[in-house]
């Protein structure tokens, strides 16, 4: 599944719910969901927001639209720092309810969602994914390939610096993450064009692409970026990276970290990048983040997360190290 850029909308105040609606279904729009499913959207949007404001204060709903050559569709993951909860799946059953209220809220989402999950932890918060498409698809099919991203722009900025690209063939998938120098504009210019670059590239080696970006970039500020290539006959990766781009690949136990080459791709990199070669285990994913996100990120505080939607992991990582002060990247890639 493809997707469109992402949006990220704050909610702090009532207030401002009626314009969060209205954005949202513009989405919904732009990806031709039906007069129904852009209904059921609404409420969708409505119940979450309640849910936000009532329970915990406030949080986020980033928003990304989804698109692919069978079926199109919006990702909804709402993201807060509230209490929490003991038991979940009790509070999706209708009519449970921690205030004085009916306790449909979660209900209704779950049942209006093509796809729904919720992951909460008490005294940690919640992330609550819904997915809502023009063709109901499997409720969550077992994929060989899932790229699951959560790139935004630094608050006050209207275009985001970082930009990620993947493609796959029988043979190879192929991921790479780039984070243009600062951010507005020229950061936006530089990283969408090495995208460019790696999307028509033919080498299935990281460190060529990264080279082959280089040359091409010369007339942009310059990025920092890695690549990926994963080999499905050999079950290995090959990865590269130039500058502060942090990669590791993970499982619920282990975490293997790839170690970046000092440079600015398009400016100054090394004549002698190579690639490294990472055996992947079963039930792996790497994990891609700019430094927009902490490099103390970390995920074994949520041993659970795996049995989850991968897009809960990128959530989780983006809600605990997410340093809001520059673009902001994590991207997750699992391969089977």
């Amino acid at each position: 599944m493809d997707n469109y850029k992402q949006q990220v909308f704050s909610l702090t105040d009532r207030s401002y719910l009626n314009i969060l609606k209205k954005d949202i279904l513009k989405i919904g729009q732009k990806v031709e969901l039906s007069p129904k499913k852009l209904a059921e959207l609404d409420l969708i949007v409505s119940e979450i927001a309640t849910n936000l404001l009532k329970h915990a204060g406030g949080g986020e709903i980033i928003v990304r639209p989804l698109i692919d050559p069978n079926n199109r569709g919006v990702e909804l993951l709402s993201i807060d720092k509230g209490p929490g909860m003991t038991d979940p799946a009790k509070m999706i059953e209708d009519g449970v309810s921690t205030t004085n209220t009916l306790g449909h809220g979660l209900g209704s989402i779950k049942r209006l969602s093509d796809q729904f999950q919720l992951y909460s932890v008490k005294g940690w918060g919640t992330v609550l994914l819904s997915r809502i498409f023009q063709q109901p698809p499997v409720s969550f099919p077992v994929s060989k390939i899932g790229v699951y991203p959560i790139v935004l722009n630094k608050p006050g900025e209207t275009v985001c610096g970082d930009a990620y690209a993947f493609k796959f063939n029988p043979y190879f998938v192929k991921v790479m993450l780039a984070d243009g120098l600062g951010h507005g504009p020229l950061a936006n210019q530089a990283s969408e064009k090495a995208c460019e670059v790696f999307r028509k590239s033919t080498f299935n080696n990281p460190s060529d692409i990264i080279n082959d970006i280089h040359k091409q970039v010369k007339d942009t500020r310059g990025l920092v970026a890695t690549a990926a290539v994963y080999d499905i006959v050999n079950k290995n990766w090959k990865i590269c990276g130039v500058g502060n781009i942090s990669t590791r690949l993970c499982n619920a136990i282990t975490s293997k970290t790839h170690m970046p080459y000092n440079g600015i791709v398009g400016m100054n990199i090394s004549s002698r990048l190579e690639s490294q070669t990472i055996q992947n285990e079963t039930g792996g994913y790497m994990v891609f983040c700019s430094d927009g996100i902490s490099t103390r990120w970390e995920t074994s505080k949520h041993p659970s997360v795996f049995k989850y939607d991968l897009s809960i992991l990128a959530a989780i990582i983006y809600k605990d190290f997410a340093r809001h002060s520059d673009d902001m990247s994590v991207v997750v890639v699992k391969v089977n």
